[in-house]
């Protein structure tokens, strides 16, 4: 690392001296490598196996941990079990702290009902969009996008204006989508198209939406646990479905397919 602004050794100036360093240090490139490294090391340790799918998901026996940075869950029955592989972390020299049954993961609420079934929803996150776009109290919508206008490149049209981070916006959207929303998945997907390049309609899109989402905010994914189902996932697409013969020698996206 190279010398601090203002330290000198002996030996001479940061010109031709630098530090070596005996720990991890926040704020360096490979600081999060080291750390993931170093949490891989512990855990294998004590006999949990890295998923080669996912390399965040680890499982040892029936008990499951999904780690995120420095945050994790740990997934099996019963609870002393869990206790006991916490304090196995525990004697390998982690930090680790005990929260219990979470309620909030990575911006994501996780509502536990007493039927068993699980609802994981956002509203935070939908109410900070709501105010960086400045969505009034009492404008919304019932559907995520217009049905009767699709998204194009807009090139003769006023460039976007309006008073927010256009990508900022998109990018939580996105997020939301990925997670808890997939009823906004497609109109977000229109929006994302156009963020190097948004226009009008573009930003009014992005309105139009917001406002549903301030509907809607209470939505999210419900699962029930069922022995007996195994997780069913399921894909739409459209092949060239926003193709339009007038549009398409100035904007060749309305040719390519989507999936959702």
């Amino acid at each position: 690392m190279e010398l601090p602004q203002g330290i000198e050794t002996k030996y001479g100036t940061s010109k031709d001296y630098v530090l070596k360093l005996l720990a991890n240090l926040y704020g360096q490139k490979q600081a999060g490598r080291v750390w993931n490294q170093y949490l891989v090391e512990k855990l294998q340790s004590i006999g949990f196996k890295q998923s080669k799918v996912d390399e965040c998901v680890f499982d040892c026996n029936d008990i499951i941990f999904i780690v995120y940075i420095d945050d994790g869950i740990f997934l099996g029955e019963p609870d002393k079990q869990i206790d006991s592989i916490v304090q196995e972390i525990k004697n390998t020299g982690l930090d680790i702290e005990d929260q219990g049954y979470p309620s909030d993961y990575v911006g994501v609420n996780i509502h536990k009902h007493a039927n068993g079934t699980y609802k994981f929803t956002q509203r935070t996150l939908i109410d900070s969009i709501i105010d960086n776009v400045g969505v009034q109290a009492n404008h919304t919508e019932p559907v995520p996008a217009k049905a009767t206008l699709h998204l194009h490149a807009f090139k003769n049209s006023p460039k976007f204006d309006l008073n927010f981070n256009y990508r900022s916006i998109v990018g939580k959207l996105n997020y939301i989508a990925q997670i808890t929303r997939p009823d906004i998945m497609y109109a977000t997907h229109q929006i994302t198209k156009y963020s190097a390049d948004p226009h009008k309609e573009h930003g009014e899109a992005i309105l139009y939406l917001v406002k549903y989402l301030k509907q809607t905010k209470n939505l999210g994914l419900k699962f029930k646990p069922n022995p007996k189902q195994g997780f069913d996932c399921f894909c739409d697409a459209d092949f060239s479905g926003n193709w339009n013969k007038l549009l398409a020698p100035t904007d060749p996206s309305t040719a390519k397919s989507r999936s959702g």
